[in-house]
């Protein structure tokens, strides 16, 4: 069998195989634009005889949970021999499965370019045939979206250019479910907004027709195996959590990793409008578990996404010991007197504690007297919880732009609350919204602002008060949650702090500050 190289190291195809079919036929009409294999023989086998009994081999291994009602897939794109085991429990959900579209969104390895790239051509080739392309549809997705294009970009391989991350779902996509007709995107720009572009115009198209979405996409690169291991699982318990918010942001800031994360997302908030409630993680691998060599991996995970009868969204269960609330209440004091008195960051410690070690956004209240002081914390779980806690004490006293930097002497009279988030989930109805217990997120593309559960309860606050003062708060009318280019999510907060309960501590009007764009970190007004 010919050698398959892993991403990023693949060999190229023969030169013939890297042009193009013809731009006239013999009658003078254009020829069809055929899309041809790029990395055939290096990827994957160029024989389709021994492509196909690889494959076969592949999917009689994959044990994945049985599901119904499959909306989306994500699946790696590597060389088959290592990233093949794992795609196959994503394809091996489809047997017996009929498709008549496939959407295929996947990254841009070898191109820069600021939009999605919808295939203009006629047909994407594999070892097993042709996949055509369902060129009407692409022009319809293409026209919703200044962010969406049809084009040639991404698409069109070259021998520097050998991208392969449609081309590798596509033999799976053959041997499991036959014909069917294909619109191959390649994203260039991977931020948040244009994710929500395509996912959006997406379910507006595919709803009510009998089509699958399939996101490209591999996960961590070039960590020893153990740091693969850690940060991979994070990414897909984000994943697995439906939190595409805080995954798209963790990814944008490099917390996170995956090669295909905007497309990931893209999926998840198509997939969510077309119904799908659960995400359901099927397996995990990396290169080390094939190689053996541990020093350098890459890492894949199979992903479902299903709309599961009778399934409720419920925030992640998540709760503290006495002992861990006291430690990061601890670290929160700390850390601040620590920088009032230095000017130094404080040294915190898990103190053995595992719970404090786990990724999660979290606020720190100070208050003097029964007055706020400060307020500020990571919305996404950016860092551990010790070390989110330490962070956001230090910069609620000394970085809060509302108030003058605590001084020293004023260190025994303050008191310190701590909210614990829960992930975001988008709020389909605001009848979802249980005041005392929801925080509620705006979003769009220019503004966010972001409320905590206690605020509506401190402020006696109804549903609809709550939403116009969060758009308030985002530098936004009151009515533009309304807007449907706008975003609202959910999240609950496990909430303690030191002495009694806050009760209506802060002045209207320190409500009103609008929170910049994607700003971290936020100010929680508390």
């Amino acid at each position: 069998m010919r050698k398959i190289l892993p991403f990023g190291i693949a060999a190229l195809s023969l030169a013939a195989g890297l042009l193009l079919v013809g731009e006239t036929s013999r009658g003078g009409a254009p020829a069809p634009k055929i899309r041809p294999m790029a990395v055939a023989g290096s990827f994957y086998p160029a024989d389709a005889k021994e492509l196909g009994a690889m494959l076969d081999g592949y999917l009689a291994k994959a044990a994945p949970p049985p599901l119904q009602n499959v909306v989306a897939i994500s699946a790696p794109h590597a060389g088959y021999i290592y990233s093949g085991p794992v795609a196959a429990y994503s394809y091996a959900l489809l047997k017996g499965r009929k498709f008549d579209r496939v959407v295929v969104i996947a990254p841009s390895h070898y191109e820069a370019f600021n939009f999605s790239s919808v295939y203009d051509g006629d047909a994407y080739l594999t070892p097993f045939g042709q996949v055509p392309i369902d060129k009407a549809f692409a022009a319809k997705l293409a026209k919703v979206s200044p962010s969406i294009r049809l084009s040639g970009v991404g698409h069109t391989p070259s021998a520097d250019h050998p991208e392969h991350s449609v081309e590798v779902q596509l033999p799976f996509l053959q041997r499991v479910i036959g014909q069917f007709q294909l619109v191959p995107v390649v994203m260039g720009n991977q931020d948040y907004d244009n994710c929500r572009a395509l996912g959006v115009a997406l379910a507006k198209l595919v709803q009510g027709t009998n089509t699958l979405i399939v996101a490209s996409s591999d996960l961590s690169h070039y960590h020893t195996y153990d740091e693969a291991v850690g940060l991979d699982h994070k990414t897909l318990n984000a994943i697995g959590e439906y939190d595409y918010f805080d995954l798209a942001r963790n990814l944008d800031l490099r917390v996170w990793e995956a090669c295909g994360g905007g497309p990931i997302v893209a999926v998840m908030i198509a997939a969510e409008r077309l119904g799908a409630n659960q995400a359901k993680v099927l397996h995990y691998a990396n290169t080390g578990d094939v190689t053996g060599d541990h020093s350098r991996v890459v890492g894949y995970g199979a992903v479902a996404f299903v709309k599961a009868a009778g399934a409720k969204t419920e925030d992640a269960p998540f709760s503290l010991t006495s002992a861990e609330k006291n430690a990061l209440l601890k670290i929160a004091r700390q850390s601040v007197e620590t920088s009032v008195r230095t000017g130094k960051q404080f040294a915190a410690t898990a103190g053995g504690l595992e719970a404090l070690g786990r990724e999660r956004g979290a606020f720190v209240t100070i208050t003097k007297n029964g007055e706020l002081r400060g307020c500020i914390g990571y919305v996404a779980p950016i860092k551990p919880l010790y070390i989110t806690v330490r962070d956001v004490a230090m910069m609620a006293a000394l970085q809060d732009t509302r108030f003058h930097p605590v001084a020293a002497g004023e260190l025994a009279s303050l008191q310190y609350e701590i909210s614990v988030l829960s992930p975001l989930r988008r709020i389909m109805d605001t009848q979802e919204i249980r005041l005392g217990k929801d925080g509620v997120l705006i979003h769009t593309s220019d503004h966010e602002g972001l409320f905590l559960p206690q605020v509506a309860t401190e402020e006696h606050w109804d549903r609809a008060q709550l939403l116009e003062e969060v758009c308030y708060k985002a530098g936004l009318p009151g009515r533009a949650w309304q807007d449907p280019a706008a975003d609202l999510f959910r999240f609950t907060a496990l909430v303690f702090g030191e002495g009694k309960p806050l009760e209506s501590l802060i002045p209207l009007e320190l409500f009103r500050n609008p929170l910049a764009a994607l700003s971290l970190p936020a100010r929680g007004s508390p």
